[in-house]
Formats: C-alpha cells, structure tokens, sequence
C-alpha cells in the first residue's frame, strides 16, 4: 500500500559510494568499541580494565553528541573565526540530513560527493571520537573520571575542530597546500600532543604501577589490536569519498606499510632484547597503521614498503630511548601515545611531502574518469614546497593542541578533582566502579581445594 507513496533516490546519490562509505564508517567505528575497549582493557593492569573500556564507551557516547549539536559544522561548516574553524551550528534538521553532502576543500576538484550529509556526518564522527580515544591512552590509570567526562565534549569541540577545519574543511592550512589523506596529523598527532600535555598536567601514576606493568589479557589485547588493524580498511579506505581505484590502492598501502613496520619492530625486539613478544608487535603495528595515514592514497606501494620500515624503526627508537630523559621520565604517559601515535602521525606527515606520488589520483569524477581529478606532488618529484606546507601544519597541529589541552585540562580542575583519590588508585576498578573485569572470587558453595604445596617443601 506504501509503495505508490515512494519517492524515487535524489539523481545525485549513488547508491555504491553511499553504501561503501557507510560501510566504512561502520569499520571505523568498531576500531573504537569494541576495538580500543578490548585493547586498552587487555593492555592495563587487571585492576583498570573495567575503567579504561568504560572510558572507551563513553567517549563514544560523548562525542556523537558534541559532533551532531555543533562540532560536525565547526569541523567541515561554513568558516568562522580567522578561518580556523567552522561555525558551531547543529546537523539534526531532516533538511540537512538527506541533503547532498558538501565539503569546502574539494569544491571545484570533484563532482559534488554522491552521497547525503548524514552518511558524511556519521563517517566523520567516527574519526573524531577515536581520536579522543587514542588520546585517553596517554591518561589511563589515574585521571578521574569526573574529569574525563568533562574533558571529552570540550576537547572535541575547541581544540579536535580546530585541526579538522584547517586541513580538511577548507581551513587555511589546506588553502596553503598542506594534506593529510586520512588523519595522520588531525587525529593522530593531535591525540598524542595533547595526551602528552594532559598527562603532564595530571601527573604520574602510583609509582608501583608505572614499575609493574604486566597486562591484564595479552590475547584480549591482540583482539583489540586485530579490530583496529582491519577496521583501518575503513580508516584510509573511505577517504577518498568515492569507490574508486584510489580507495582500493589505499586500502592495499595500508596494510602493506603495516605489516612491514610490524616486522620491523619484532626485528629491532629480537636483536636488542634477544626475544620478540606480543606487546612489541601491538606498537609496531599500530605504528604502522599511524605512519601511512596521512600518505595512504598519495604515495605508490613502494614508498608504502619504505615507510613501513621507517615506521618500525624510529618509533621503536624513540620509545627506548625517551625514558633517558627528563621530560619523559617525568610524563606518565601511560601506554606511550606520544611515540606510536605522535612520532609515526608526525613521520607520516613529512613523508607524504617528500614521496606523494602525482601520479596517484586521489579523486576521480564522474564514471571513473578523471575529470577534476587530485593529485599531490612531493620533493621526491621536484615538488619542495609540499614538504614545507606540511611542516607548517605539524607545527599548528602541535602548538595549537597543547596549549589549548593546557588550558582545558586547568579550568577543568577548578571545578572537579583531575586525579583519581589515591584509595582508588591503589584500589582500582572495585573501588571506583564497584565492578571488576574477572570475577575470581569462589562461587557460594564452592569446594576448598586444598593449596599445594611450594616446590622442595617436606
């Protein structure tokens, strides 16, 4: 009876990029929960399991709302103050939910995005939460979490906005040239900067618990590790904003960079420390997966191989070198963002001016031509100033965010407590939560076996 009442799709849409893009944003998001909550849980200590996925789920939550009532527009809307960020207005309205989505920097390169704003919206939002996410790596263990609630919405809207709309809503930074195919300086560098600054501020954990380290579920860990290494499919793959052959080519670069920065970390574990383990070749991968970030659909498969070798390397460098000192002997940051996040994001970025390749075509128009079509040139193919461009946006991205974080994270303290009570650092979970992760207290009525005696005991 309904279907004489159906309208027929918008001309505009295309039903494949729509689906692909959704799906993508679909993948992004699992990185996220369970993908980060699975690894963050895994990783802690048992006794801040609970505390780190719940930080992962409402983090979620949080963002989503922030992003749809004003940071979506303030990230990709219509330009505001000094032309660093975008106009806080809300994208709730059915008009500006099916309308034909649209973004500033690549008016005038494609065809118009053959998908709804909705869809567009959705697949932002997933990029602007796990950036707070990857971010809360830096602080698990101690910040409390009133503080952590409060801390989130505002560090999406004031300081994650303000890189999104420099480089990829037609902010100054991509008016000057500077890119960044799908975050390696937004998201990645940014959560680490900012980490590395809120952690400063916070302070350190317990000290027994920056000495005894050992992870709660390293098998839960790889876990989450794998959602975030496939659902990365999504993270580089649906930043082209079509599928299209630059889609797949950078699907194929990011899992080539990764699995050669993974082998390359267990190399440098095996020859320094005389044995590989499973911790190591988390952070080589996630190493990987930062560093073609920002390059993924710029650079050829070849470069992808350089920079995953590059990617295992100076990571893995920094990571056991930094603790020499003081600043980062002095900074808790907890499961090293700064280095597996900030140092590859940062590589990534300066890559991409030096090896982006022009004859990969990041945007093609309409049927799969290339009419309007993107492309980017690096020093390698005698483009120098791309290389420049990109080390004036890294600078932004850094000063910008932790000042910005600095400031956040001190109005924050006027008003709750950033620390977590020493009680509940000692305690953990049970106190904080009144949950823990694994329940190995015996149930009612259980049998007492008997405990065995200590080897050599008569």
């Amino acid at each position: 009876m309904l279907l004489a009442q159906l309208v027929p799709d918008p001309g505009w849409l295309n039903s494949g990029d729509n689906a692909w893009q959704l799906t993508a944003a679909t993948l992004v998001g699992l990185m996220s929960v369970p993908g980060l909550a699975i690894l963050y849980a895994g990783i802690m200590k048992r006794k801040w399991a609970v505390n780190s996925a719940l930080m992962v789920l409402y983090a979620f939550s949080m963002s989503l709302i922030v992003w749809t009532l004003v940071a979506y527009n303030m990230s990709f809307g219509h330009p505001g103050v000094l032309n660093v960020v975008g106009q806080p207005t809300t994208v709730l309205s059915a008009n500006s939910l099916e309308q034909q989505a649209q973004i500033p920097l690549l008016n005038g390169l494609i065809p118009p995005i053959r998908f709804p704003l909705s869809t567009l919206v959705y697949f932002q939002f997933v990029f602007a939460t796990i950036t707070v996410i990857i971010l809360a790596g830096s602080l698990l263990g101690r910040i409390s979490f009133k503080a952590w609630a409060i801390f989130v919405p505002l560090w999406i809207a004031l300081v994650y906005s303000v890189g999104a709309f420099s480089l990829w809503g037609g902010g100054w930074l991509s008016q000057m040239g500077a890119v960044d195919f799908s975050g390696g300086y937004v998201i990645h560098v940014a959560a680490a900067v900012s980490g590395f600054t809120a952690a400063a501020v916070i302070g350190p954990r317990l000290l027994r618990d920056r000495q005894h380290t050992s992870p709660s579920n390293l098998i839960m860990a790889v876990a989450g590790g794998g959602l975030l290494w496939l659902g990365w499919s999504g993270f580089n793959g649906g930043d082209t904003y079509f599928a299209n052959p630059d889609a797949g080519a950078a699907v194929l670069n990011t899992h080539l960079c990764t699995a050669t920065a993974l082998c390359t970390w267990v190399m440098w574990d095996s020859i320094r420390f005389k044995r590989p383990n499973v911790a190591g070749a988390i952070n080589g991968m996630v190493a990987g997966l930062v560093a073609i970030t920002p390059a993924a659909g710029y650079i050829d498969g070849y470069a992808a191989l350089v920079l995953g070798v590059l990617a295992g390397t100076l990571p893995w460098v920094t990571i056991n070198v930094a603790p020499r000192f003081a600043l980062f002997r002095r900074v808790d940051d907890t499961l090293g963002v700064i280095h597996t996040h900030g140092v590859a994001g940062a590589l990534g970025g300066l890559f991409t001016g030096i090896m982006a390749d022009p004859n990969m075509i990041v945007y093609y128009g309409a049927k799969g031509t290339a009419t309007g079509a993107s492309t980017v040139s690096g020093l390698w193919y005698g483009n120098a100033h791309q290389l420049l461009v990109q080390f004036y946006a890294l600078l932004f991205i850094i000063g910008y965010d932790a000042v910005a974080t600095f400031i956040i994270m001190k109005l924050i303290g006027f008003v709750v407590p950033l620390r977590a009570p020493d009680a509940h650092l000692e305690a953990g979970d049970q106190l904080i939560h009144g949950e823990v992760a694994v329940d190995l207290e015996p149930y009612p009525g259980a049998p007492h076996l008997p405990v065995p005696a200590p080897a050599g005991a008569t």
